[in-house]
């Protein structure tokens, strides 16, 4: 077939070294390194910049060598064993306390004997008062008309203090004012320990005795 015509492959590589116009002055001046794949000069092989040395962290200092075995000390151990035997020396005292409480309790009710715990006024107890759940209902109302007057009493005796307050200012001797401060210090429990708590008794046991006394 000589008289056929020779047509050109245009994939076929040409012999002589093609530039990559992509590339920079610098390598197109200087020969690529050809790799292993014969793929041209377009896939030469191109050197990566390092990163620069003054962004990488420097290392931690060690931690010591009991950092993580705080407790696992000799002294720490011991402070731990004290507070132990502390702390059961304490819950045994309270246990003790609880149980003589316990046997007062039970010898006052086989006794007869009724334990008034303070509970009025609310923010500073200093009397035991609970007509709703100690006093009888047909009681009740008998009650709390001796403890209004109770707190009357009280109410008037303190200004009593204010009114001689005020004229002992205005040019009244002090004799006044001691006579009502006297009056309030003694009138006030006087009349609380005197009537009121034998009447509350006498109404929350619903005696005979107790109202004749």
């Amino acid at each position: 077939m000589a008289g056929r015509t020779r047509y050109d492959n245009p994939f076929e590589e040409s012999g002589g070294d093609e530039v990559n116009p992509f590339a920079d002055k610098a390598t197109r001046e200087a020969p690529a390194t050809q790799s292993g794949y014969s793929g041209g000069s377009f896939y030469a092989t191109q050197p990566r910049p390092s990163p620069p040395s003054s962004t990488r962290l420097s290392p931690l200092p060690p931690e010591p060598a009991d950092f993580y075995n705080d407790f696992a000390s000799p002294h720490t151990n011991k402070d731990m064993k004290t507070m132990e035997k502390e702390l059961l020396a304490k819950e045994a005292e309270l246990n003790r306390r609880e149980k003589e409480i316990r046997r007062r309790e039970e010898a006052a009710a086989r006794a007869g004997v009724v334990i008034e715990e303070k509970n009025w006024p609310h923010f500073f107890p200093i009397i035991h008062h609970d007509i709703k759940n100690e006093i009888p209902v047909h009681l009740q109302r008998t009650q709390y008309f001796a403890f209004a007057s109770l707190l009357g009493l009280i109410t008037c005796l303190f200004w009593n203090i204010a009114c001689v307050t005020a004229a002992w200012i205005k040019g009244e001797g002090p004799k006044i004012w001691f006579l009502a401060v006297i009056y309030f210090i003694l009138g006030c429990p006087g009349a609380y320990y005197l009537w009121y708590r034998p009447l509350y008794r006498a109404m929350r046991n619903d005696s005979a005795l107790k109202f004749g006394w």
